[in-house]
Parts: structure tokens; sequence; C-alpha cells
């Protein structure tokens, strides 16, 4: 099968993760095209397609193309419905939307400003406050969604399928085991959400997508200059 286009991402991106397993499950290949931040993403060529110079970006076999992660992911999902990533009808449909956009929003982000203050030292003036808002935000977050995988049967979000939402979730939920979910979070306080994460990435299909989630012993803890 010929490619449907061309990916412009790193490997280790949770976004390109979840477009790269969209991708396998729906038996469709992607060219990953070689990217090197900071020279690939200022070439003429890149910023006339790409003018926001973001990864992950995707560029089809006709010139169509789409930024923003779970954007892709969810247009790559769409070409192949019967395999039942965005779910089989409406309604399953809103959920796996929803649950995409609150592992986004709700655990994803928070968890990655407290990698990139302590870990990838992105963001300057990381401070003791902030650190402290993200994490209470993220437990707040991760307890939700711990109940709610525990009244579960199945261990997934949606029915009993593997969807988008549980892939974009595990790509989240891997970012906090990286920061505030040591190994008595993971094993005695959200059992539950990492139960579902290494139901996700120990599917044969995506696991060598997935790779060793570098989990922290202990939560990180913000110890300023």
């Amino acid at each position: 099968m010929a490619p449907i286009g061309k990916l412009y991402g790193h490997p280790r991106q949770p976004q390109t993760k979840a477009i790269l397993s969209a991708a396998t499950i729906s038996g469709l290949e992607i060219e990953q095209v070689p990217f090197e931040w900071g020279v690939t993403n200022k070439s003429p060529e890149w910023i006339q397609k790409f003018p926001l110079g973001k990864i992950p970006t995707f560029e089809d076999n006709e010139g169509f193309r789409l930024i923003e992660g779970v954007v892709i992911a969810r247009y790559v999902s769409s070409l192949v419905p019967e395999a039942g990533l965005l779910g089989h009808n409406r309604k399953e449909t809103a959920q796996v939307d929803q649950w995409i956009h609150f592992a986004e929003t709700e655990i994803l982000i928070p968890a990655s400003f407290i990698y990139g203050g302590i870990v990838a030292k992105f963001f300057l003036g990381y401070n003791d406050e902030q650190h402290k808002f993200y994490q209470e935000r993220l437990e707040r977050s991760l307890k939700f969604l711990e109940g709610y995988l525990a009244s579960r049967s199945s261990g997934l979000l949606v029915k009993d399928i593997l969807t988008l939402g549980d892939i974009v979730l595990a790509t989240a939920v891997e970012r906090a085991g990286q920061t505030i979910c040591g190994i008595k979070e993971r094993e005695q306080v959200y059992t539950h959400t990492f139960a579902h994460f290494a139901k996700v990435t120990n599917d044969e299909r995506i696991k060598h997508l997935f790779g060793e989630p570098g989990f922290v012993d202990k939560p990180l803890v913000f110890k300023g200059d």
C-alpha cells in the first residue's frame, strides 16, 4: 500500500505516537519524513507550507495539509471508519472526542508543564507556585479518570473497543507517569488508570510505537535554583 501522505514529527512526541497508532490500526501507511528541529522547520520550503513552524504536521499526496496532532490523528482515523477508532455511531464518536479533549487539556497539558519546567527546563521562571498549581490540577483529573475507569469492565473508555480516545489518553498518562506518578501512585492510587495505559500500549499492533515509558520512581519535586 502506498503511503497516504507525509508526517513531520518527533517519534517521542505524544501526538506523533497517536497519529502513527491510528494509521497502524487502520491499516494505513504514513511516510515519516526525516526532521531536525530548528533546521527543517526553518527552511523556506517548510515555512511556505507550515508558517506556524510547529510539529507534527501532515501533507497528503494531493497537497492537503493539516497541523495540530489530535486533528491529524482524527483525520487519519476517519479514513477507515470500520476500524472503529472514532466509535460506531454519533454518541460513541462524541464520547471519543470527549476523552480526547479531556486527555489533552486536563492531563497532558499540566503534566507537560511540570515536565518542561523540571526535566526539560523549557520554561524559564518555572517556580514552586506553578508546580503546585499544575500538580493539583493533574491530581484532580487523574482522580476523576480513576473513578471512571474503575467502572469500566472492559478497561477501555468507550464500549469494549480500542478507540482514538484510549490512544490519546495513553500518551497523556505516559507524561503523568514521567512526572507526578511514581511507583506508589501507579500501583496504589491510580491502579485502573495505569492498567488502562498498559492495556493500550501493550496492544501488539502499536506497542512498538510507545517503547519504554521512562516512568519516575517518585514524583518530581520542584527544588528551585
